[in-house]
C-alpha cells in the first residue's frame, strides 16, 4: 500500500508543480498558475496591477524576475471584479468565465471555429511566452497569443500582416500603467507601397515613422546596426509582411513595449541589478515627429545654429514668413516653378537621411542604383530615388509626388537623390574650385583675408578703448540699445538684427489687445500673454512693464542670449517687438504651463508619474549641460527653478527666463557680482552670501529642483524634524537615517522604481553640497542619471536659508527670504 502511495505521489508531483498545459478536463482558477516548461521563464494566471485591487485580469508575465512585468492580457477591456475567474476549454475554444456561471457566458474567448469532432484539444504555455491552443495531440495550432499581442513584442513574435488570412499583428498601448485597456496608440506595419513601420494615434494619425526596411534595419532606427544583440528577420512577400526579433543569447530577457506616453522602448533585464534596462527608445526628438517640417523638406536636429527645417535641393519655403518665424509645417515647393523635364536636369545627393515616406513609392527590385537613376531621369514625374537595399546598393525606390518626413542622421542613414533643374544642378556641381574657378578663388581669398584683418583691427581698437573706460566684463557681449529712447530702427542695427521683429499692431491683435482673458501670468519684468497669429500659430508674449524697476537689463540680456541658443530643452524664441515704450519678447506657446503647476498641486501632481518626472529631470539636466558646455558661449542661468521650467504638449521640459543669465568666455569658470539675482532657496551659498557664481551655482539650483520633483514639496516648507530646516535639510536628516523614501510624493503611487528614486535623491544631495568644489559638473550629473555607476557619498549639504524665530515674528524681514517659487529677486539690499 505504501509503495502504491509513493508511486502516486511521484507521478502526481510533476503534474501539480510543473503544469504548463490544460486539457478538456482541467481548468485554471484564480490562484492557479501555468509555468512554461524547460526554463520556467513565463507564467500564466490571474493578476491585479494595484495592491489591494479587486480588479483581476488573465495574462502572462515573467516568472523568475522580481518586478511584475505583464507581457500579454486576455481580458484587457473586460476585467473581472473579483476572484471568481476560471479559464477552461469549451467546444474547442479557450474560454474565460466566472465559476458560478453555469451557462459559461464568456468574459473572453479565443473565438476560433473548430469542428466539434476534433478531439485531444489542449492549451500550452511555451517558454518563449506564447500560449497556444492545439488539437490532434498538439500537431495543429488553431490559436496562439502571439497572434493577438497587447502592448509587448517578445522575441520570435511576428509583427506584421498575413496577406492571405488578413491577420494583422500589431501593438496597442495600455490606457495607463495601471489600466491595460486598449489605448489610442498603435505600432504596426503599413503594407502599402514600400512597406514601413508606423506609430499611430487613434489608428489613423501618424505620430512617428520608423521607415522602410533597408536590408539591415528600419531606415529611421540608426541604432539598429549589424552588431545589434538581436537576430532580425524581415519578410515581405506575396503571403506575409512582418518583422521578427530573435535574441542571440537565449538567457537574455528582452521585450519591446509601446507605452501609454507614446514611446516604443526596447528593454533587457539586468539580473544583477534586478531591473529593466532601456537600450533604445523612440521617438526621441522633434525631428522624429511625422512631417515635422512639412512636404519636400529635411529635418536636421543637429543644426544648432539654424532652424532644424531645411528645404530639399531645388525647393523653397511655401510660406517664407512662417518659415522665417521657425514654423516649418507649411513645407516647401519647387523653386520658381521651373521645368525639370528634359531640360538639362539632374540629381543632387542628400546624404545620411531617413528617406521620405514610402507608402506611395514605386519599387523595382531588379534594378541597380545606376539603372534606377536612368529609370527616374526618364520619367518626368519622378522626383527622387534611392536604393532598396542599403547594404547591397541594389533595388530601386522612386518617388512621384511630395516627399514627406525626411530627416538627417549623423553617421548611419541612406542617400536620397533629389531631382533638380539645370540651374540648381550647377550650384551643386562638384568643381574643385566652385563656379569661380581657380583665379576667382584666389582673388576671393585675398579679399576675405584683408577683410578679416580690418575687422580684427577694429575689434582690437574697440576692446582696448572699452577697457580703458572701465567697461564691465560682460559688456563685450551686450548690444547697443538705450532705454527708454531707443526705437526699432536702432534696435535692428545691433548684432541681433537677425531676430524677427513684429509690429505692435500684430501683437495687439494676436493677444486681443492684451486682454485679461489672455494673461498667462506675471513677474518682476511684467506680464505674459497668450496670442494667436494670423496664420494660427500660438505664441506667448512676454511684455516688459513700463513701470518695472527691474527688467530693462533683463530684457536686453534675454534678447542677446536666447536668440543665440538652440536646444530641444530650451524654450524657443520666435521674435521681439520694440516700438515706442513697448518692449516684448515672443516665444513658442507651451500649453502645459510650468513644472510647479504640476508638482506642487495635489490635484495635478498625479498626472506626472515617475517615468514622466524622470524624463523631465533628464531633460532639464541636458538643457543646463548645453548652456554650460555645448553652446558657443558658456552660460550661467542663475534663476533655475520649477516655475522657469515649461512643459510642452508631450510634457517635455524647456528651460525659460534667461533675463538673469550671464555669459562667460570659453576659459572663464567663475565671476563675482555685487548684483545678486535669482530666487532664495535655489541660490548656492557662495552666490547668495558673497556674490560668487559659476557653473556650480546652476548645479546647486538643479539639485534643489531635482529634490522638489521627487518629493512634490517646495524647498521653502517646514518639516516636523526641525522647524528651521527646509526641504534640503529635511531630506538630509532622513538620508542619514536611511529613511529618504519616506518623503517621496504620495501621488507617485507604485509607479516608481525604488532604486532609481534613491539614486536621484543621492544625486540631488551631491548637487547641493556646501562647497562648490564638492558638487559634480552637469556633464557628470547627466552621466549619473544615465547609468548605474557607483555614486560618491554626499556630505552635509548647504541649507542656509532657515527661518529663525525672529524672522517668523517679523513679517517685514521674513517676507521674500522664504518665498521660493513666487518672485525672482534681482538685488540684495539692506532694509
Amino acid at each position: 500500500m505504501m509503495k502504491l502511495l509513493l508511486l502516486f505521489l511521484i507521478l502526481y508531483y510533476p503534474c501539480c508543480h510543473s503544469l504548463d498545459t490544460i486539457t478538456l478536463n482541467q481548468t485554471i482558477k484564480d490562484g492557479d498558475v501555468l509555468i512554461s516548461n524547460v526554463r520556467g521563464t513565463f507564467a500564466l494566471g490571474f493578476f491585479s496591477l494595484e495592491k489591494g485591487s479587486k480588479t483581476r485580469y488573465l495574462g502572462i508575465w515573467y516568472n523568475k524576475i522580481s518586478e511584475q512585468t505583464i507581457v500579454w492580457v486576455a481580458n484587457r477591456d473586460n476585467p473581472l471584479n473579483d476572484t471568481s475567474g476560471v479559464l477552461s476549454i469549451n467546444n474547442g475554444n479557450l474560454v474565460l468565465h466566472k465559476n458560478n456561471d453555469k451557462n459559461l457566458k464568456p468574459i473572453w474567448s479565443s473565438n476560433v471555429s473548430i469542428s466539434s469532432s476534433i478531439g485531444n484539444v489542449s492549451a500550452k504555455l511555451l517558454d518563449n511566452g506564447n500560449f497556444v491552443l492545439t488539437h490532434s495531440n498538439g500537431k495543429n495550432v488553431v490559436w496562439q497569443s502571439f497572434d493577438f499581442p497587447s502592448n509587448t513584442l517578445l522575441p520570435f513574435m511576428k509583427l506584421g500582416l498575413n496577406r492571405k488570412t488578413g491577420l494583422n499583428r500589431f501593438l496597442t498601448s495600455w490606457k495607463s500603467p495601471i489600466d491595460p485597456g486598449t489605448g489610442n496608440l498603435t505600432y504596426r506595419i503599413d503594407p502599402t507601397g514600400f512597406s514601413q513601420l508606423f506609430l499611430y494615434r487613434d489608428n489613423k494619425d501618424p505620430v512617428w515613422r520608423t521607415g522602410s526596411w533597408t536590408g539591415q534595419r528600419w531606415s529611421g532606427v540608426p541604432e539598429m546596426t549589424p552588431t545589434f544583440i538581436f537576430n532580425v528577420s524581415f519578410i515581405n512577400d506575396e503571403d506575409e509582411v512582418f518583422i521578427m526579433y530573435g535574441v542571440k543569447d537565449p538567457m537574455v530577457l528582452s521585450r519591446m513595449v509601446l507605452d501609454d506616453t507614446g514611446h516604443v522602448r526596447r528593454l533587457t533585464w539586468q539580473p544583477n541589478e534586478h531591473r529593466w534596462f532601456q537600450i533604445w527608445f523612440g521617438p526621441k526628438e522633434e525631428c522624429d515627429n511625422f512631417k515635422q517640417c512639412g512636404s519636400n523638406s529635411n529635418c536636421d536636429p543637429y543644426n544648432a545654429e539654424k532652424f532644424e527645417c531645411e528645404c530639399l535641393p531645388g525647393f523653397e519655403p511655401k510660406f517664407p514668413r512662417e518659415w522665417y518665424l521657425r514654423d516649418g509645417s507649411g513645407g516647401c515647393v519647387r523653386k520658381g516653378n521651373v521645368s525639370t523635364c528634359r531640360s538639362g536636369e539632374g540629381f543632387v545627393k542628400v546624404a545620411i537621411v531617413k528617406v521620405p515616406d514610402t507608402s506611395k513609392t514605386r519599387v523595382n527590385e531588379s534594378l541597380s542604383l545606376k539603372e534606377c537613376r536612368e529609370e527616374c531621369l526618364g520619367d518626368c514625374s519622378c522626383v527622387a530615388f534611392t536604393s532598396e537595399n542599403e547594404m547591397l546598393q541594389g533595388g530601386c525606390v522612386t518617388w512621384h509626388g511630395d516627399m514627406e518626413d525626411t530627416r538627417t542622421y549623423t553617421q548611419v542613414g541612406q542617400d536620397l537623390y533629389v531631382r533638380v533643374d539645370k540651374h540648381e544642378l550647377a550650384r551643386y556641381a562638384k568643381h574643385p574650385y566652385g563656379s569661380l574657378g581657380k583665379k576667382g578663388m584666389v582673388a576671393l581669398s585675398v579679399v576675405c583675408t584683408c577683410l578679416i584683418v580690418f575687422m580684427g583691427t577694429v575689434f582690437a581698437y574697440w576692446f582696448i578703448k572699452a577697457r580703458k573706460q572701465g567697461a564691465r566684463r560682460d559688456r563685450k557681449f551686450s548690444f547697443r540699445l538705450s532705454f527708454p529712447d531707443s526705437d526699432q530702427q536702432e534696435f535692428e542695427s545691433t548684432n541681433n538684427s537677425n531676430l524677427p521683429f513684429f509690429d505692435l499692431n500684430i501683437i495687439a491683435a494676436a493677444t486681443n489687445n492684451f486682454s485679461i482673458a489672455n494673461k498667462l501670468g506675471e513677474g518682476g519684468f511684467g506680464s505674459v500673454y497668450k496670442g494667436i497669429l494670423s496664420n494660427g500659430t500660438e505664441i506667448a508674449v512676454k511684455r516688459l512693464s513700463k513701470y518695472s524697476g527691474q527688467g530693462v537689463e533683463e530684457f536686453k540680456n534675454e534678447v542677446v542670449l536666447i536668440s543665440k541658443l538652440q536646444h530641444r530643452n530650451l524654450v524657443r524664441i520666435i521674435g521681439c517687438c520694440v516700438q515706442g515704450d513697448e518692449k516684448m519678447l515672443i516665444y513658442e506657446y507651451l500649453p502645459n504651463k510650468s513644472l510647479d503647476f504640476f508638482i506642487f498641486d495635489k490635484s495635478k501632481s498625479s498626472e506626472l508619474d515617475w517615468r514622466k518626472r524622470f524624463d523631465i529631470i533628464c531633460g532639464v539636466a541636458r538643457g543646463i549641460l548645453y548652456l554650460h558646455h555645448d553652446s558657443r558661449l558658456r552660460i550661467i542661468h542663475r534663476d533655475l527653478k520649477a516655475s522657469n521650467v515649461l512643459l510642452d504638449t508631450a510634457l517635455n521640459p524647456k528651460i525659460a527666463d534667461f533675463g538673469m543669465a550671464r555669459m562667460f568666455g570659453g576659459d572663464q569658470i567663475e565671476a563675482t557680482t555685487k548684483r545678486v539675482v535669482g530666487t532664495y532657496g535655489y541660490m548656492s551659498p557662495e552666490y547668495a552670501m558673497e556674490g560668487q557664481f559659476s557653473v556650480k551655482s546652476d548645479v546647486y539650483s538643479f539639485g534643489v529642483l531635482l529634490l522638489e520633483i521627487v518629493t512634490g514639496k517646495k524647498n521653502s516648507g517646514q518639516y516636523e524634524d526641525n522647524e528651521s530646516t527646509n526641504l534640503v535639510g529635511h531630506i538630509w536628516n532622513l538620508w542619514r537615517e536611511d529613511k529618504a523614501m519616506d518623503i517621496i510624493d504620495e501621488s507617485l503611487g507604485e509607479t516608481f522604481s525604488e532604486l532609481e528614486v534613491q539614486r536621484c535623491i543621492q544625486i540631488g544631495l551631491l548637487c547641493v553640497q556646501d562647497f562648490a568644489v564638492d558638487r559634480p559638473s552637469m556633464s557628470a550629473v547627466v552621466s549619473m542619471l544615465g547609468n548605474d555607476s557607483t555614486l560618491p557619498t554626499p556630505k552635509q549639504p548647504a541649507f542656509i536659508f532657515k527661518k529663525s524665530n525672529y524672522e517668523s515674528s517679523n513679517p517685514s524681514t521674513s517676507e521674500g527670504i522664504y518665498s521660493v517659487n513666487v518672485v525672482s529677486m534681482t538685488m540684495i539690499e539692506a532694509r
